[in-house]
């Protein structure tokens, strides 16, 4: 079950262009069930599966898989022809050279380098003549090539660290959740993702029949897909979320992992969470996915959020979102 959330901050970067292309972004706000509302409010969130959904739409309503953010309108269909001609590499380090020639293909103000130096395997971006690029094109092509990555070898890949050559736009923390709570430096020299060399041999280990499946919605598959190799924040994520009617405490999730609770959590202090955190934005997710369906009351989706009183649930929601449940519902 999914059940998870990202910053409205995302969804407002995948409309930006929209009306300057020509496309109403309200009836692709409303086909995909997003209150227009929501995307006022600074830091309101909105479900994982509404976004997937969301992003999908509006590159088909554009024509463009870059959003209207490239020079030039990359063509519905370039991601899967990437996907076919990475497919057949034998290891990761060969999967990453290849998407990185792949897009060096196409004249764009932006093109990917990926090199091995040492102990450090790297995909950095860099500008082709003056013209900048927007923050967001660079995001998403280094959440889709870290996230593909992930996919081709079925585990959840540690970054060194994940460099961005500007300043935060939404909340540091949700750019950690973009990486896998891998650690992000802002203001740095060049936008990249940076791997231990290691990895780079790890084994492709999808072909063409997984890919077909793959493509049937890649952007959701990459915000969603969980692997055996969990971090330790989705470890104790996933086992909050079995027994989130009894809300157990740390010491409990500590002995189920066999681990002291100091070790945990030390260990999801350098993923950059806490185990408050975790709770909040599993009991967050869990009352979003539960919102957009129909037939359950405030009162029933609190208590499987794990609150004991709805009037707390409410507040808390306000606070997560910027508005009530009710208000939230009412604009599906």
């Amino acid at each position: 079950m999914r059940k998870q959330s990202i910053s409205v901050h995302f969804a407002r970067a995948v409309l930006r262009h929209t009306v300057r292309l020509g496309v109403d972004p309200l009836p692709l706000l409303r086909r995909n069930r997003i209150t227009p509302r929501l995307l006022r409010e600074p830091h309101a969130r909105i479900a994982i599966e509404r976004f997937a959904d969301l992003q999908v739409a509006t590159m088909q309503a554009l024509g463009d898989e870059s959003l209207g953010y490239g020079e030039r309108p990359m063509p519905l269909g370039t991601w899967a022809m990437m996907c076919y001609a990475v497919i057949g590499s034998a290891t990761l380090g060969q999967a990453l050279s290849r998407v990185c020639r792949f897009y060096a293909l196409f004249d764009h103000s932006l093109f990917a380098e990926f090199a091995v130096n040492g102990d450090r395997a790297t995909v950095c971006l860099r500008r082709k003549g003056s013209t900048a690029a927007d923050p967001y094109l660079k995001e998403l092509f280094l959440f889709n090539t870290h996230r593909f990555g992930s996919w081709l070898v079925q585990e959840h890949l540690p970054l060194t660290r994940a460099t961005l050559d500007y300043p935060p736009a939404a909340q540091p923390d949700d750019y950690r959740r973009m990486f896998l709570a891998s650690p992000v430096d802002f203001e740095c020299e060049h936008c990249a993702l940076e791997f231990p060399a290691g990895l780079m041999e790890r084994p492709v280990v999808q072909n063409e029949a997984t890919l077909k499946r793959f493509l049937r919605h890649p952007v959701l598959i990459m915000l969603t897909q969980q692997y055996p190799r969990a971090s330790w924040t989705a470890q104790v994520r996933d086992l909050v979320r079995q027994n989130l009617l009894a809300m157990p405490e740390l010491g409990e999730v500590a002995a189920a992992l066999e681990v002291h609770p100091q070790t945990l959590r030390r260990r999801l202090a350098r993923e950059g969470t806490t185990f408050k955190d975790i709770k909040n934005q599993l009991r967050r997710d869990v009352a979003l996915h539960y919102l957009g369906r129909q037939g359950l009351s405030i009162e029933e989706i609190a208590h499987r959020a794990g609150f004991s009183e709805s009037s707390a649930f409410i507040r808390a929601f306000k606070g997560w979102t910027g508005v009530t449940p009710y208000a939230y519902r009412k604009g599906l």
